[in-house]
């Protein structure tokens, strides 16, 4: 059974881990996120907790930008981006969302991908990210939909929580409210932002049988997969077989879910 030990210990260290995870996700979501900003060529942009550059890459992919510049409080996911993207015209920096190492106005755009609910004071980062961005530039964030069409973290949290149910603690669905769109708008626009706009981004996750669906939570890397190291065997055994019997299975016995991302936007006025 978690304590308030598993909250505290909740780690965000293994970049190859988070892509396994999460950040192979988070990467379809951006790029229909990055279509949604429609942000004019050669733009500079942030990439607010940057993680493993899953927005990053995909700026730079789609968007033709004169410059990216990613800042993630992970030294480890800093190493790990910029080991990935060396030569590209995004560079990377450990910094604190909440307190960005910029100038004001250094931006057109300021995003972020998946952070915004990990952050003490998710008021005081969009304020950031709209210091540092230019008058009329787009401040913009997806986030996961932790209370519903999250799928592989709603069954994973909702068979925890039928074996222990102080997992319901760590769930994020019931510690993030602020992932749900009209929390979002509310947020953006208390903020001062002008043209405030909400979207759901659906991305499909299909996974090859049950062993590829529960290995990444082994990385140790994220909130459901500390809680998961947290459990005794027997417990891992127990919430393993929980899942498997919950989980919908194709005729292939492949799984296919889908992940749902909350996204926002405004601009600065």
């Amino acid at each position: 059974m978690p304590g308030d030990s598993a909250r505290e210990k909740e780690r965000w260290s293994s970049g190859s881990a988070y892509e396994a995870y999460v950040g192979r996700w988070s990467r379809q979501v951006a790029r229909e996120f990055i279509s949604w900003l429609n942000v004019p060529a050669k733009a500079r942009w942030a990439d607010v907790g940057c993680g493993t550059a899953a927005l990053s890459s995909t700026i730079l992919e789609q968007a033709d930008p004169g410059s990216v510049v990613g800042v993630d409080r992970s030294t480890d996911f800093v190493a790990f981006t910029e080991g990935g993207m060396a030569g590209t015209r995004a560079s990377f920096v450990v910094g604190d969302a909440a307190a960005l190492p910029f100038a004001r106005d250094s931006f057109d755009a300021a995003v972020s991908g998946l952070v915004l609910n990990f952050v003490p004071a998710p008021e005081r980062m969009v304020a950031e990210m709209a210091r540092v961005t230019r008058n009329g530039g787009w401040i913009a964030v997806y986030v996961w939909d932790y209370a519903g069409e999250m799928q592989m973290m709603r069954h994973f949290w909702d068979a925890a929580a039928e074996l222990d149910p102080a997992a319901r603690e760590l769930d994020e669905g019931a510690r993030f409210p602020v992932c749900a769109r009209d929390r979002l708008s509310v947020l953006f626009a208390e903020a001062g932002l002008a043209a405030v706009e909400t979207r759901a981004i659906d991305v499909e996750t299909h996974f090859r049988d049950f062993d590829d669906f529960w290995s990444p939570f082994l990385g140790g890397t994220g909130p459901a997969p500390t809680y998961l190291s947290s459990l005794t065997e027997d417990g891992r055994v127990s919430l393993q077989e929980r899942l498997r019997a919950r989980l919908p299975l194709a005729p292939d016995e492949g799984i296919r879910l889908i992940a749902r991302a909350n996204a926002v936007r405004g601009r600065r006025p």
